[in-house]
């Protein structure tokens, strides 16, 4: 399973965020990725609709999420924004943010 993984918007917006995170499950530990594949039944992703829940009134200072799944031949994209909440949206979400600051932590140091 292929993760893109997208952080824009917000208050104090960084760049860096911006660009998506690949997150291969194949990649992470066994738990981990069977943590993921939980976490992404429990949220129901691929029967959600493009935009999981609608922006708030106002809403143009709150961070956006992209997420982009491709397992075998399936292929959905989830935008979410803060605040999001449905908690199984919010413990996937946590579960992404973790992995993509590992991930760009990991980039900086090679």
């Amino acid at each position: 399973m292929r993760i893109e993984f997208t952080t824009e918007g917000g208050i104090a917006h960084f760049p860096g965020l911006a660009r998506p995170v690949v997150i291969e499950s194949n990649a992470l530990p066994e738990a981990e990725a069977s943590d993921l594949g939980r976490l992404l039944e429990a949220a129901r992703f691929f029967e959600r609709p493009a935009v999981a829940e609608p922006p708030r009134r106002g809403a143009a200072d709150y961070r956006q999420y992209t997420m982009t799944v491709q397992e075998g031949s399936r292929r959905h994209t989830v935008k979410v924004i803060e605040p999001v909440e449905d908690p199984t949206l919010q413990a996937l979400l946590r579960f992404l943010q973790t992995k993509a600051r590992e991930l760009r932590r990991g980039s900086r140091e090679s």
